[in-house]
């Protein structure tokens, strides 16, 4: 999985493979369970997803900004949000909405067959597609535009979609894009707090369960440079 040097693969000082281990066992303590996820969020290098100023802070359990007023989330959201992904079987599609950095959809692309991701602020689109690329990253599919109304192919359907940015509404265009049983995973801004919901499609009818307070950046509609 590698266009960049081994060296900057695995990373040195902070960013070694015990600094990640530390967060691994973190991320046991509070409650991920997967192995698979902890497996690929062992061997993936965050590092590389951050600016090289805040390198040293790739494996610490925070999320720290990327620019243009966004963030690479927080090490132990990405795995909670992954383990809900998968709890209920091996999804063979998602579709992820903020793609951001990139990171997160790394993560999904090695435990998933097809990822479609949605960014809507190009900048930080071209550095993850170049970032993919130089790790060839062959299962994902980016656009640039707006993730509010789904992928663009509106009789596409996914097993998940998963948000990484907070909806002030459920986000009824996406939940169409849905397949029979699948899956939402969003965090979702009630006015009084944000709250990680997981929504299941059952025909024409959704079923809402509700987890654990979280703080993103709200979803936003619209594209720009």
């Amino acid at each position: 999985m590698s266009g960049l040097s081994d060296a900057m693969m695995q990373g040195i000082g902070m960013t070694s493979q015990r600094t990640r281990d530390r967060l691994i066992e973190r991320l046991r303590e509070q409650g991920i369970t997967d192995q698979r996820v902890l497996q690929v969020m062992r061997n993936t290098p965050r590092h590389l997803f951050v600016d090289e100023a805040l390198a040293h802070r790739a494996y610490e359990d925070t999320a720290l900004p990327i620019g243009h007023g966004q963030t690479i989330s927080q090490p132990y959201i990405v795995a909670r949000m992954t383990q809900l992904l998968l709890e209920h079987g091996q999804p063979h599609s998602v579709l992820e909405i903020g793609t951001g950095c990139g990171y997160q959809t790394l993560i999904l692309a090695q435990l998933v067959s097809q990822v479609y991701s949605i960014e809507r602020i190009g900048a930080l689109y071209e550095q993850a597609k170049r970032r993919l690329d130089e790790l060839k990253i062959y299962n994902v599919e980016l656009r640039h535009t707006d993730g509010s109304g789904g992928w663009p192919n509106r009789k596409y359907r996914f097993d998940r979609i998963l948000m990484t940015a907070a909806a002030s509404e459920i986000p009824h265009k996406l939940l169409e894009q849905l397949r029979e049983g699948g899956e939402m995973i969003l965090p979702f801004d009630s006015g009084k707090g944000q709250v990680l919901l997981r929504i299941t499609r059952r025909g024409d009818a959704f079923e809402t369960e509700q987890f654990e307070p979280v703080i993103f950046v709200p979803l936003l509609p619209g594209v720009s440079g």
